[in-house]
This record gives C-alpha cells, structure tokens and sequence, in this order.
C-alpha cells in the first residue's frame, strides 16, 4: 500500500494505492488560504482517515508547490507563501507516526506521467502544472532531475521569452518581474484579462465564457496560447524533451492541444517540432498518484 498528498494551491488530495497502482481511497478537500497551521491539521486530520480505514503505514510522500532547501530543510520556492521557510516534514514528524518525504508537486506529476501515463515508455518528459501556479518538472529515463539547487524544471519562474510591446510585465511573488508564472497560471491568466478588459473574471470564468462565444474571452485565450507556446519552445530549445504533459486546472483546455503546437515552431531552433503536447492521463489526480510513489 503507497499513500501520498498532494498539498495544491486551491486543493489538498491524499490517495492510497494498492496492486497494480489501483485506487483504494481518496479524498480532496480545500486548501485553507495563507493558514499554515490550518494546512498541517488538515494533513495530519486526512492521514488519520487513512489509518482510521486501513491502518497504520510506514511512509507518506507529500507533493508541495515548491521545492526543499539543501541548505536548511526548509520549504522554499512556494506559491503558496504561508509554507516559505516552514519545516513541513519535522511539523508532521511532530505528529504522525510515518516517515515524511517531500517532492515538488510537479516533480510528482511528471513521475506518475512518465511511468504509467500520457507519457509512458519516453526517454525525456517535461511535465507543466498550470494552476495556481506555473510549476515545472523534468524525467530523464524514468527518473525525476531534481538538480544541485533542487530547481530542475522551475520554467515558471524564466521571464516570458520574445516578448510582444504589448506584453505588460507584472510583478510576481518572487521579486522578479515577467515571470511566465505570472502569465499563465491562473491568478495570472485573471490578472491580464482584468488589465486588458476591465472585467474581473477568474480563469474559469473566462475559459467558460469563451466556449460561449465571448469573444473577448476568445481573444484573451489566443493570447494566451501565445504565450505558452513561447514559454515551451524555450523549454525545447534547451531540454528538447519526447513529450511535454500539461495538468493543472487550465491543462483543460482543449483549445491549448491544438493552438500550441501550432504556434511553437516559430521558436524553436529547429527545422521541425517532433515533441507531443499531452494531457495529463490522470487529470488533476496525477501528482498525488506520484506522491505515493515517494
């Protein structure tokens, strides 16, 4: 039996897998906003509905939206700001009885993807998550690259690449200015239209609105196609991957599948595109399948 979370933005997801990767269980409840303490009873209450049905287990595997410090052990490099600097690992320690092991959340994602998923059997896969945030994870052979500095995949945070005059440059949690993070995760993708038209629609809404027929909406989902083609053809250009997997709220849609790959070839340094754009097999439920696997 594998159990594992996935710690998201919006959502906190713990699944346990059986044979053959089957699910047994699962259970997603909302992420409390900028409330630390509120995120760590939330996982040590959903771990204790795991023992409650099958028993006490001997690890759980955490995906964070961010990444583990080498140099302190502390979480660094999270969209969701509360978790900056916290020892998630030693806080759960403190309570539950397993051995923790923590994983950027996109990490997870392309570990599931590349083992059983939309991109099973491929030598090199790029995994996105564009959500609440714009994270990145990288496989090579079957194994995740995490790096020296435990960045490997942090694409989100490279500024947008061939930028139009149009393209305002908003500022972004990190400190910089530009990041594709700030395009194209959700919060951003609202951010933009919100600046352009005056209205303040979530992504959802404004995905929603376009398959309507608004056509500003539409417009403003061209535009964003744009932009992640730009933001993947810098990531082909530097790791050339087989295939790049999309999950994520926004990985839904459709319009990205067809739009992007058709786009992208004007930034690439190649005479062709052979890399596929996927989906996530697994739909939003793929890190925290990875997660287990920690």
């Amino acid at each position: 039996m594998k159990v594992g979370i996935d710690l998201g933005g919006t959502k906190i997801e713990v699944v346990v897998l059986g044979d053959e990767n089957r699910i047994l269980f699962r259970e997603r409840v909302a992420t409390p906003q900028g409330d630390y303490m509120g995120i760590l009873a939330t996982l040590v209450s959903l771990v204790k509905r795991v023992e409650a049905e099958f028993g006490v287990f001997p690890r759980l595997g955490v995906g964070i939206p961010g990444a583990v410090s080498k140099q302190t052990g502390r979480i660094k490099n999270a969209n969701s700001t509360c978790l900056i600097g916290r020892d998630l690992a030693t806080d759960l320690s403190a309570t539950l009885s397993q051995t923790i092991v923590l994983a950027n959340d996109a990490n997870c994602l392309a570990l599931s993807e590349a083992s059983d998923g939309a991109a099973a059997g491929e030598d090199v896969v790029f995994a996105v998550i564009l959500g609440t945030g714009c994270g990145g994870g990288l496989v090579v052979n079957g194994q995740v690259l995490n790096g020296v500095n435990a960045i490997a995949g942090e694409w989100g945070h490279n500024p947008l690449p061939w930028p139009s005059g149009k393209d305002e440059m908003h500022p972004c949690y990190c400190g910089q200015k530009g990041c594709l993070e700030t395009f194209l995760s959700g919060p951003g993708m609202a951010a933009h239209f919100e600046k352009q038209d005056g209205r303040k629609l979530n992504a959802k809404a404004i995905v929603q609105a376009a398959e309507a027929g608004d056509d500003l909406c539409q417009r403003h989902l061209e535009l964003y196609a744009h932009w992640l083609a730009k933001g993947l053809a810098s990531v082909i250009n530097v790791v050339d991957p087989d295939v790049i997997v999309l999950g994520g709220g926004l990985s839904n849609i459709e319009l990205l599948y067809r739009r992007v790959p058709e786009l992208w070839g004007q930034w690439v340094f190649s005479d062709r595109v052979d890399t596929r754009l996927v989906s996530a097999k697994w739909g939003d439920s793929s890190g925290v399948r990875g997660a287990a696997w920690l």
